[in-house]
């Protein structure tokens, strides 16, 4: 199978929130969630409206095609605005594939399947279902489980409740990639919920909360495979993470420009010398969402399903 030579796409879909909240299904084994009073509440759609939309019109300004999906109050699906667990996109020269997953909480598969009929309409020459692993209770959540190198057809993930070795294990051998699970835990010694927390890896430069690795094999063997695949590697503290200076995206706009996009959350927890080496050769895109990552557990990265 021929490596996608292309790390990042200038195509998003972004899914317009109709009742986002605070989701109790997932807030077990996402410690980045915060439970909000009942006033906080009433006002929590209205807010996280105002922050998505004009995101969207942020990526649109700096040439990002963005398709946005209007979600319905009906089914409750509060965690609607995070869509890049539910499917990966990916194109070889076999053609286009869409990958669907496993979600750990039920009311996250209803997203999925909200957005099939959409997907359905973009014309994969291939689709890999790996949705039959719910039944087994055994889970793996897109590109907040999975951080690809896409140029070299390598996949970093992080064992997790939401993150399962076999369903990797599965994923790799119908993408025709490889892949290297390592432990991650935050703070409380709990297992990181999803690799997209503490790793984002771009073009050139590859993000990575190595503190939050304990085991010393395993951080050197990924940090070997980073460089070898030619990365520059950007160390970010546990204190940065939970500020989410993991969840980053590149993306190339439609004449090509290469752009980072992350929160103003985690671009203010960036050093000055940070700042400097990711805002060298990429523009950085940075959209105002306090009310999403806080009430959602979720930043900009998860905000965005990449289309190839």
């Amino acid at each position: 199978m021929l490596m996608e030579n292309i790390q990042t796409t200038s195509h998003l879909l972004m899914v317009r929130p109709a009742r986002f909240a605070f989701n109790e299904e997932t807030a077990g084994n996402n410690a980045f969630q915060q439970r909000v009073g009942v006033e906080e509440a009433s006002l929590l759609q209205q807010e996280a409206l105002e922050e998505f939309d004009a995101f969207v019109s942020l990526l649109r300004e700096q040439g990002v095609e963005v398709t946005v999906v209007q979600d319905t109050p009906t089914p409750f699906t509060p965690d609607s605005i995070f869509p890049n667990n539910c499917f990966s996109t990916h194109h070889d020269e076999s053609g286009r594939t869409l990958v669907l997953y496993p979600m750990f909480a039920p009311n996250r598969r209803l997203e999925r399947e909200r957005l099939l009929p959409v997907l359905a309409q973009m014309h994969f020459d291939k689709v890999v279902d790996l949705t039959h692993w719910e039944e087994q209770g055994k889970f793996l959540e897109g590109t907040g489980s999975l951080i690809l190198d896409r140029e070299h057809h390598m996949a970093f993930a992080c064992r997790s409740p939401r993150t399962h070795e076999e369903v990797v294990a599965d994923w790799a051998r119908q993408i025709g990639y490889d892949y290297y699970l390592f432990d991650s835990v935050d703070e409380h010694g709990m297992p990181v919920y999803h690799t997209n927390v503490v790793m984002h890896i771009g073009t050139h430069i590859a993000i990575v909360c190595t503190e939050s690795i304990p085991d010393d094999q395993q951080r050197q063997t990924l940090l070997s495979l980073l460089e070898a695949n030619g990365k520059q590697t950007v160390s970010i503290s546990m204190a940065q993470v939970i500020r989410f200076a993991g969840n980053m995206l590149e993306l190339r706009n439609l004449q090509g420009e290469p752009l980072l996009v992350m929160s103003s959350t985690a671009k203010a927890s960036l050093t000055p010398r940070q700042a400097e080496i990711l805002s060298t050769d990429m523009r950085l895109v940075v959209p105002h969402i306090p009310h999403i990552e806080t009430a959602g557990g979720g930043s900009a990265r998860c905000m965005m399903a990449e289309l190839f």
